[in-house]
């Protein structure tokens, strides 16, 4: 398989039911060598920035080339991480989200929210009163005396956030990793036959979103010259570094759409806007009613809205340790992680280039669209799509003086060329001082 920038491009382009002929437009330049990984994360990342930026240059009609830096790539993938407010680091992770060792394995927990803060510590037994430092001391002993998957279960049960570590192996079993893999990365429908719409404004993108990835998208919307406004419950903000990442370019409101007022508020705002984009678990809102005629719908989730998993909340961080990917980038043993959460910020741009092509597609045919993506399938093309960069493709093994030895190919190579050396190295000074034949 083709392991080009471009090959990542074609593949997601493809996936967005974008013109083929579009890709010859990209070009792709800068620093070689960023977010290293064992996976090919920057592939994924140039991918997703360069299709999201065909997608806007498609539908803004526009003639010139597509141009992909990876720094500028790579930057905007960490974005969280080189925010400042008056000076101040964000701290991205609280205490009680990291990894767990548990009795027969790994569990990584997401409480950077209060609401799951509290129910990760009601579903362990831990008293909500207590300082971060006790916290962190009374849950690592807690979890260290159970099963990880008891943990896992335990701890969804109470509304909280936990993942047990699994190998790629493991996930591939698991009945929400084979409902994943049967998946396009993907869904675009048409849902109604609505006559195309004419605007003499901006795009009016209507965000519930939350986190990185939906706030990426609709971040990228607002830079392209959409209205967009975020609404958030009133007990339940975004936290506040978060919203100062992910907010440049969009306005913000808070509604309770439980009270009437708000809930006609809403439905006004909804009923003039182009665009919804939602990133709450499947079927979270469904009972608010969200389906307008013409309207293009965007729906993001952790596991995708089908099995087992459906309906649960979750996280990059977490997506990464079900997958198996923090095994890959890590092991069984030591649990690792992707050099920036990729899944968010890749699903992100992947989202802003999939309702861009909707709108696209409608302005010339009419009709609703709605487009799903998760995480978890991000993580599977990530996984499965290109080729990673394997050492086995590249060693060979010799038997000789000195055993059967295991070593690397050379790198030197030219058609009609040597394959291989004409010898194993034999006992350190056992020749003879002498040229063959002399």
């Amino acid at each position: 398989m083709d392991n080009t920038p471009r090959s990542g491009t074609e593949l997601l382009w493809s996936a967005l039911g974008g013109d083929p002929a579009l890709v010859d437009r990209v070009e792709y330049g800068g620093t070689s060598g960023l977010l290293p990984a064992r996976l090919p994360v920057m592939d994924l990342a140039r991918a997703a920035v360069a299709v999201c930026s065909l997608a806007a240059v498609e539908h803004a009609g526009l003639p010139g080339p597509v141009r992909v830096d990876d720094g500028a790539v790579a930057t905007a993938f960490v974005s969280e991480r080189h925010l400042r407010v008056d000076g101040r680091a964000p701290v991205n992770f609280a205490p009680l989200s990291r990894f767990w060792r548990a009795a027969d394995g790994w569990v990584r927990t997401h409480a950077n929210y209060p609401h799951h803060r509290a129910a990760l510590l009601a579903a362990l037994g831990v008293a909500d009163s207590v300082g971060a430092v006790d916290a962190v001391d009374a849950v690592a002993a807690v979890i260290g005396e159970r099963k990880a998957v008891e943990v896992e279960s335990a701890v969804y049960a109470a509304g909280g956030l936990a993942v047990a570590l699994r190998t790629p192996s493991e996930w591939a079993e698991h009945p929400q990793g084979r409902e994943v893999a049967a998946r396009p990365l993907l869904t675009r429908e048409r849902l109604d036959e609505a006559p195309p719409r004419r605007r003499s404004g901006p795009l009016r993108v209507l965000d519930l979103t939350r986190v990185i990835a939906g706030p990426v998208a609709t971040r990228t919307l607002a830079l392209l010259g959409a209205d967009v406004l975020r609404i958030d419950p009133p007990g339940n903000p975004e936290l506040p570094d978060q919203h100062a990442d992910t907010g440049v370019g969009k306005r913000t409101a808070a509604l309770d759409l439980e009270r009437p007022s708000d809930r006609r508020t809403f439905e006004e705002l909804l009923d003039s806007a182009d665009v919804l984009v939602t990133g709450y678990r499947p079927g979270a809102l469904d009972r608010f009613g969200l389906d307008r005629p013409g309207l293009v719908t965007a729906r993001l989730s952790a596991w995708g809205d089908y099995g087992p998993w459906g309906g649960r909340r979750g996280f990059d961080s977490l997506v990464q340790v079900a997958t198996g990917i923090a095994v890959t980038e890590g092991s069984a043993e030591e649990p690792g992680a992707l050099p920036a959460q990729a899944l968010d910020h890749g699903t992100g741009y992947l989202l802003a280039a999939a309702v861009l092509r909707s709108l696209t597609e409608q302005r010339a045919e009419g009709g609703g669209r709605l487009v799903r993506l998760a995480l978890a399938q991000t993580g599977h093309w990530l996984t499965t799509a290109l080729p990673r960069y394997e050492p086995e493709r590249y060693l060979t093994e010799s038997e000789g003086p000195l055993g059967r030895l295991r070593h690397a190919l050379s790198p030197v190579a030219c058609e009609g060329g040597p394959t291989g050396w004409s010898r194993p190295p034999g006992l350190a000074g056992a020749d003879a001082p002498e040229w063959p034949g002399a």
